[in-house]
């Protein structure tokens, strides 16, 4: 099967340690399964088959893996575990990927919609992620400063609104992570709220097979 190969090929090519390889390759197969069988009904990738599922969503999430493990570094030292909240995750990008790859790191996704919330519990079950859990509500119901990093990956722009919304989500000295695409796309957008965010970085991301796509990662600290 084309779309395993792949797979298997781009955790290799992402750095990924060979012994843990195939345990990450059999939950991302399953997890590009279940989206392929509910993706009609709940809308849930941009997506219409299994190659463009692992290459445009599931390696894509995962080519962040190496940074957020170095934002990790980056968090103040205290005795209560890390967690990462997934905030609109949707169909569970980055977030079941994210988990998958880093079970040591509490993850919460947080959705609106009920139905999605249904499809992440059960991808939680069958993927046996212990370190998920999934909060059906809207970001501004979640509550505040609960995570040491917000991670979202969208095609909307990061607005005043938003922008507000998800730093509130975040403890002091924690991270906000958006998976963005092309330079000049994040410059204009992120000049437009530089009255709440003065400091941000920006990390290309190289993804498994994604030709004449830039992809980076957005990384803003919360004082």
């Amino acid at each position: 099967m084309k779309y395993l190969e792949l797979l298997k090929d781009g955790l290799v090519e992402l750095g990924f340690e060979a012994d843990l390889i195939p345990d990450l390759c059999n939950k991302m197969n399953s997890y590009t399964k279940e989206l392929m069988l509910f993706n009609a009904a709940y809308d849930l990738v941009g997506a219409t088959n299994e190659e463009d599922i692992v290459i445009r969503h599931i390696l894509d999430s995962l080519s962040g893996v190496s940074s957020i493990k170095e934002i990790i570094k980056e968090l103040p030292e205290t005795d209560q575990p890390i967690k990462i909240g997934d905030i609109g995750s949707g169909g569970g990008l980055p977030g079941i990927p994210l988990a998958s790859a880093l079970p040591e790191i509490n993850f919460t996704l947080v959705e609106r919609m009920s139905k999605r919330c249904a499809f992440l519990d059960n991808c939680k079950a069958i993927l046996g992620l212990k370190n998920v859990t999934v909060e059906n509500m809207q970001a501004e119901q979640f509550p505040a400063e609960q995570l040491d990093i917000a991670v979202f990956r969208a095609f909307r722009p990061l607005d005043k609104k938003m922008i507000k919304t998800l730093l509130r989500l975040i403890k002091p000295n924690g991270f906000l992570v958006a998976y963005k695409a092309k330079t000049e796309s994040i410059t204009e957008e992120m000049d437009a709220i530089k009255s709440f965010v003065p400091v941000y970085k920006t990390k290309p991301l190289t993804v498994p097979f994604l030709q004449n796509h830039e992809r980076h990662l957005v990384i803003i600290p919360k004082n």
